[in-house]
């Protein structure tokens, strides 16, 4: 017998695959902007000095939607002061990460970037220190046609067709002590109701992002949601949630059932939200744009920004270096991420470059892939149409911290034209094997890819994170890992604490 049985037909569906699912996050933090995407004089830079090494990588990554420009960033931030001629604009100090902000890019320079690239823009609001004023014409600056202040301001700075950015959110992790202009949840869900309501007069098709609580963890979760969304409700289009995960004193077996404490997560969020829509008597479903997740190693390598001196010149924050072990569990992420597509459509690897990033940089040199960046890039490419619903009967274990978790997990998707995409992690430290039942539909794997975890991070630059992607990322032979396909089931062999993702075809038989 099996180890796990896992129930699959195209027949039984989740939801569309939203492709903003995919997307990512940069910040003015460390060297996510300067010397991460953009850095003029690199012998890679564009005319716009913008690095075409790096676009690459996004493009390989396929990263289809980045969010801009915070984060705690954008709490402190005037926008104003970053369009304009570049050498009319003043450095400022940022608040939120302590650094002196050069103020080269800005919301002209990255939306145009974002539309050279094909990337769509997540915008950003500032409801920490400023409010309605400052966000409706920020969107009339990016969206407003000709003949009124702000979109004239866009057209005499050389932008004369609008940018049409179509998401936004409404401020960034409002009930977090940390965030420069902190409110309660009755503070910042009135302001973020009066902020949508004049975004959305400036600009009716565009879809706002109000904040959820910062994580599972805040004493606020829960009723912080509550209570924002009886304010913004009929007017907003998702809430947000943010979530990090890490390893804590080698509890491995913890670490690897992350994916399971993201999946409770989503779960009590969105009972929140259907709580409130219940209460109005409302068919309207809030959805959630999970924008900010990834592993960071936050309580154990993090100082805290209080403790950061002030710095100049995009200092190394936040520059995480990954192990394949923290692949696994980016990959197992994944998963439940495409587990909950009928709810969530929007989500953010947090961040792209640098900062706790699957793709690292060199200041005048190369740039890199992290283990972090196969998984995600082999999801994005291979999960497209309708996430199932997959069914996974599984041994579980038990936790420190999170609990009973399965030791195995999956998620499926299939394309119109029957393309299969089937993602799994093998949580314990045995070989599984897994028999897919698909009664009723014929299942052909054509292609494989395996992250086997280890300990070992990428720390000594791109050669080095080539060396550990090479010992533990590699193409699944599948005369060996798939160990028999009868009429109705196949079985594969997973490697121990694995992530793998298979292609092929799912059909009716």
């Amino acid at each position: 017998m099996a180890d796990a049985r896992i129930t699959l037909h195209p027949d039984f569906r989740r939801g569309a695959v939203d492709r903003r699912l995919f997307g990512s996050f940069v910040e003015h933090l460390g060297r996510a902007v300067y010397t991460g995407i953009y850095e003029p004089g690199h012998e890679q830079a564009d005319e716009h000095g913008f690095r075409r090494d790096v676009a690459g990588l996004i493009h390989e990554l396929g990263v289809p939607m980045v969010r801009y420009p915070g984060g705690n960033f954008v709490s402190n931030y005037v926008w104003e002061d970053a369009v304009g001629p570049v050498e009319d604009r003043k450095p400022f100090l940022d608040l939120a990460w302590r650094t002196v902000e050069p103020n080269l890019v800005g919301t002209d320079e990255f939306l145009q970037w974002a539309e050279r690239e094909g990337i769509e823009p997540m915008m950003a609001v500032n409801l920490g220190t400023r409010g309605v004023d400052a966000a409706a014409a920020l969107v009339e600056y990016c969206n407003g046609e000709a003949g009124t202040r702000w979109a004239d301001l866009r057209i005499a700075n050389g932008r004369e067709k609008p940018y049409g950015v179509k998401l936004w959110c409404l401020g960034n992790e409002m009930d977090g002590p940390w965030q420069i202009g902190h409110k309660d949840a009755h503070e910042y869900g009135k302001l973020a109701a009066e902020a949508g309501k004049a975004m959305k007069l400036v600009d009716p098709s565009i879809e706002l992002v109000v904040c959820g609580s910062s994580s599972m963890q805040m004493d606020t979760f829960g009723a912080w949601e509550r209570t924002v969304l009886s304010y913004t409700y009929d007017l907003v289009d998702h809430i947000s949630m943010h979530a990090y995960y890490e390893e804590h004193d080698g509890d491995r077996a913890s670490f690897l059932a992350s994916g399971t404490a993201m999946d409770r997560f989503i779960d009590r969020v969105v009972a929140s939200a259907d709580a409130v829509g219940a209460e109005r008597r409302s068919d309207k479903k809030i959805t959630i744009s999970f924008d900010e997740w990834n592993v960071w190693y936050l309580e154990t390598r993090f100082p805290g920004e209080s403790n950061l001196p002030i710095q100049r010149d995009a200092p190394r924050i936040i520059e995480d270096v990954y192990s394949a072990l923290d692949a696994v569990v980016v990959g197992d992420l994944m998963v439940t991420l495409l587990n909950h597509a009928d709810r969530v459509p929007v989500a953010a690897l947090a961040q792209l470059v640098n900062v706790i990033a699957p793709i690292m940089t060199e200041p005048g040199g190369e740039a890199w892939r992290q283990p972090t960046f196969h998984p995600f890039a082999t999801t994005a490419r291979l999960a497209r149409g309708t996430a199932l619903d997959v069914r996974v009967d599984a041994p579980s274990y038990e936790s420190k911290r999170h609990g009973a978790a399965p030791t195995v997990t999956a998620a499926a998707t299939v394309d119109d034209d029957g393309s299969l995409g089937l993602f799994l992690t093998n949580r314990s430290d045995q070989v599984v094997e897994v028999d897919l039942a698909h009664v009723g539909a014929s299942l052909s794997l054509t292609e494989g890819h395996r992250m086997v975890a280890d300990h070992e991070a990428a720390a000594h630059g791109p050669e080095h994170a080539a060396k550990v992607a090479d010992a533990c990322w590699s193409t699944v032979e599948l005369t060996s890992t798939v160990l028999e396909a009868t009429e109705g089931t196949t079985t594969v062999r997973l490697a121990p604490e694995s992530w793998t993702a298979f292609a092929g075809t799912l059909a009716r038989a």
